[in-house]
């Protein structure tokens, strides 16, 4: 076997099909490979490589801070049930990674009932590790039709961040209404917290997707979605990819269109370096999904996150109406250029002019984030 993948979530199943597709022998280890993914996966349409399956796009998307503004990119929501699919060479495996084990020549891993696998390389892709005292993006949603949910988007219409307050709030963190559509006449519209440490509880988030749906005269459904995960994911030392990579933004919490690019780079380098042994293998892996510039740009996103963590609240929306001002392509460096070091500084710096002086001293100030 050349790779195994750990892991079936969409970046997991996106490397598979990228390896497969380069002609290596490859298996896919997952505790539930059958079970379909629940979650909404959005992304900015022009990071999705060409043929990747969308449920639906939105044409014209806004936000909304202290005022409203339009973004000049379009936004799509991925298909899952395509996602999910594999080619017919993949070898799948149902089981549960226990322990992985490197060598110069190879790796193994080793599977909850005994089983043993090996492979010219291993691959994490089983998501973000559980830690403590970490940031996390949470958010409640709802689906409800078209119809219904005009009072919020219309017709091919987004809403990327909507950040007036609901009427009622138990907590004074602020947070901000994200609808887009889902294709089939369905339309989600998720209360969220872009990143709290720890993060805000989904009953809060419930409560005021209630109140602030009561007050536009929008009644919820039973159709559900919850969201929390990490997005300050270390980088880790062992070979992986996607969430378990840190590939995570820390600004946005998107990575699974970063992943679907990234795949077949990954898969490409392995061909190259599979010839050499299994540590050649590995460090081919790394060095595609962190190269020195993304690093850099990495860091910076993550300064960023810690000084917006430190903002009083009330001046979260104040500190995105000066993102939304910002020129087009410096928002998508700062939002999408992983590797573009001199777009992310410049964008960064425009940010800080562009802020008045409170906030310029958060932006600089290492304040610690609020308990």
């Amino acid at each position: 076997m050349d790779v195994i993948v750990v892991g079936g979530g969409p970046a997991g199943r996106a490397l598979v099909r990228a390896c497969a597709d380069a002609g290596l022998s490859t298996t896919l280890v997952d505790p539930h490979p059958d079970r379909r993914w629940t979650a909404t996966y959005g992304a900015w349409a022009d990071e999705l490589p060409a043929g990747t399956p969308v449920l639906a796009t939105a044409t014209d998307v806004r936000a909304v801070a202290l005022r409203e503004h339009r973004i000049d990119r379009h936004y799509a929501v991925l298909d899952n049930l395509r996602l999910h699919e594999l080619p017919g060479s993949v070898t799948v495996v149902a089981g549960k990674a226990v322990r992985t084990a490197h060598g110069p020549h190879g790796s193994t891993v080793a599977l909850a009932d005994g089983t043993r696998l090996a492979a010219s390389v291993v691959v994490n892709a089983g998501g973000a590790p559980p830690r403590r005292r970490c940031a996390e993006q949470t958010a409640f949603g709802t689906v409800v039709s078209a119809e219904d949910a005009r009072a919020v988007v219309g017709p091919g219409e987004a809403v990327l961040m909507d950040w007036r307050q609901p009427p009622h709030a138990e907590q004074r963190w602020p947070t901000f209404l994200y609808a887009i559509p889902l294709g089939d006449d369905r339309v989600l519209l998720e209360e969220t917290s872009l990143a709290r440490r720890p993060g805000l509880p989904l009953r809060e988030l419930q409560l005021r997707l209630r109140s602030r749906l009561a007050a536009l005269g929008v009644r919820p459904t039973s159709a559900h979605e919850l969201v929390r995960f990490p997005v300050d994911v270390p980088r880790p030392r062992s070979v992986a990819f996607g969430a378990a990579a840190a590939l995570v933004h820390p600004a946005t919490g998107y990575s699974v269109a970063t992943s679907l690019r990234l795949a077949p780079e990954v898969a490409a380098a392995v061909v190259d370096a599979l010839p050499r042994g299994g540590e050649a293998v590995r460090a081919a892996i790394r060095d595609v999904v962190w190269s020195p510039s993304a690093k850099l740009v990495h860091l910076c996103r993550r300064r960023g996150l810690e000084a917006l963590l430190a903002f009083p609240p009330e001046r979260v929306p104040e500190f995105f109406d000066s993102f939304f001002r910002m020129p087009a392509h410096l928002q998508r460096a700062y939002l999408s250029g992983r590797d573009d070091v001199t777009g992310v500084y410049a964008a960064m710096g425009a940010l800080f002019l562009d802020s008045s002086w409170g906030m310029r001293r958060r932006l600089v100030l290492p304040v610690p984030s609020p308990r």
